[in-house]
């Protein structure tokens, strides 16, 4: 499965605490994120991440249209709920998106908690049949 990771800056720390928690899971997946939050998973783990631009230069919208065709199937986005940083990504449009194409998404670690845990379970499993091009690369 592709699974695609994103945190405002304030969460990153967060993501990369919660990535190396979840290695076991998250190695037998394609990893893509957006530029920073990308290097800093691959420096603390080791996992293969394909990274795309950062957030502020146009990499959410990226992922986002991999998500638009089908290509993403699982989106965690940490964002900030209290910061109003204007060069921070929206996450607005990531969860319509997410919402629109039955992408499961999660925009904190509890839920993310939840859904890697699902993944790790094959709970997810039900992608492949909604993505049959799932194997390629991105």
């Amino acid at each position: 499965m592709h699974i695609a990771l994103i945190a405002h800056d304030k969460k990153k720390e967060l993501m990369v605490q919660f990535c190396i928690a979840y290695c076991g899971i998250l190695a037998k997946h394609n990893l893509v994120a957006t530029a920073t939050t990308g290097k800093l998973v691959a420096e603390a783990t080791g996992l293969n991440v394909h990274r795309f631009l950062s957030g502020a230069q146009g990499g959410n919208q990226q992922i986002e249209a991999r998500v638009s065709y089908n290509e993403i199937d699982l989106v965690l986005f940490f964002r900030d709920p209290v910061s109003a940083d204007p060069s921070e990504p929206d996450p607005h449009s990531m969860i319509r998106l997410c919402d629109t194409h039955n992408v499961p998404v999660a925009t904190n670690v509890a839920t993310a908690e939840a859904l890697v845990l699902a993944l790790g379970r094959g709970d997810l499993d039900w992608r492949e049949i909604v993505n049959p091009k799932n194997s390629q690369n991105l």
